[in-house]
């Protein structure tokens, strides 16, 4: 039995990427931080008992910041692949906290890469980078763009990388780098603009909310779906060689858009409920991100599936159902709903 180490693990990424591995028959070993309430919602249904002869998903506590921890914990699981997904993640946040953002999302990695090779652990590394580190860079983006960061959370993805690459050629690690465009989903977090959009949507049906307030509506974005994206990150570890991969739909959309097509699945004008408020803007923004995932899609077969005309009304089923909201959909609607949710996962 495989087992796999995944830092990050009750985010997200981390928890669609444990349901895959624990199908796959992997034993996984989730790193948590110390908290002193449960943050295991997106993961409790994939718990068991440790004590159950069973269970193959086991919790650590542990810390991108604690490069001790990481050693011991390491030395005592002996995992055969390591997926980093831990970060400080939020771009506007790392505004706020740029330093932390250095601590957690940058030099973090270089402490799990370092703990790999002190203890001379024969694994496979995944590095969760990220579209923010292209920035400015005009679209298209793929291996071979430049990256120009625009915020804190940019940079310090941008240093993650490239230690991942000089462990990688100095040491002869396979550790590879995911560069994920946006991707969203049900549990997604409610502060990011998507699921902001979604959860909004559903609380204005169910009126508990009045407006949703709003920053850069213009931005261009890829954006997929997190489970498909999972998807790739498994491949990128089973492939002979290491290497870097764009995991992007190709496709692109503004925020006006996700909203147009999140307010039209309730039957509602998005500019009736849609209010500007500065305060969501970034002080250097990024215009356009738009991915080609054209090396993923022939070194790995990895295609995606779900689009953003897809994704923003599947979003909003879900968070309808979160909040006790029942909408009556247009019969030449109900097919296709049906159908999304039959195919994908929340």
């Amino acid at each position: 039995m495989k087992k796999a180490l995944v830092t990050g693990v009750t985010g997200q990424d981390g928890s669609y990427l444990a349901e895959l591995l624990l199908e796959k028959g992997y034993e996984v070993h989730g790193v948590i931080r110390r908290s002193s309430q449960f943050n295991t919602a997106r993961i409790d249904h994939l718990y068991q008992d440790p004590h159950d002869p069973a269970a193959r998903l086991f919790l650590h506590y542990g810390d991108l910041t604690d490069g001790s921890r990481l050693v011991t914990l390491l030395d005592r699981v002996q995992p055969d692949e390591v997926y980093n997904l831990a970060a400080q993640s939020h771009v506007r946040v790392s505004f706020d906290e740029p330093e932390f953002t250095g601590l957690t999302t940058g030099v973090g990695s270089t402490r799990l890469l370092e703990a790999i090779r002190m203890i001379g652990l024969e694994c496979r590394y995944y590095q969760a980078s990220s579209s923010e580190m292209f920035g400015a860079t005009p679209p298209p983006q793929n291996e071979r763009t430049p990256f120009w960061p625009r915020s804190p959370y940019g940079a310090a993805k941008v240093y993650s990388y490239w230690m991942t690459r000089n462990y990688r050629e100095a040491y002869g690690m396979f550790a590879v780098n995911g560069i994920l465009f946006n991707h969203e989903s049900p549990r997604r977090g409610e502060t990011f603009v998507t699921r902001k959009i979604s959860m909004g949507v559903a609380n204005i049906v169910a009126g508990k909310q009045d407006f949703l307030y709003m920053g850069n509506l213009d931005a261009v974005r890829d954006w997929g779906y997190a489970p498909e994206y999972v998807e790739a990150m498994w491949r990128m570890l089973q492939v002979d060689e290491p290497s870097d991969y764009v995991v992007a739909t190709g496709t692109a959309y503004t925020v006006r858009d996700f909203l147009q097509f999140a307010f039209d699945h309730v039957g509602l004008d998005w500019q009736q409920y849609v209010k500007f408020d500065e305060r969501y803007l970034r002080p250097t923004e990024v215009d356009a991100l738009i991915g080609d995932p054209s090396h993923a899609q022939e070194a790995l077969g990895w295609t995606p599936e779900v689009l953003t005309p897809t994704l923003a009304p599947l979003m909003v089923d879900a968070d309808l159902r979160a909040v006790g909201a029942e909408i009556e959909l247009p019969r030449s609607m109900t097919g296709a709903v049906s159908g999304i949710a039959a195919d994908v996962r929340v």
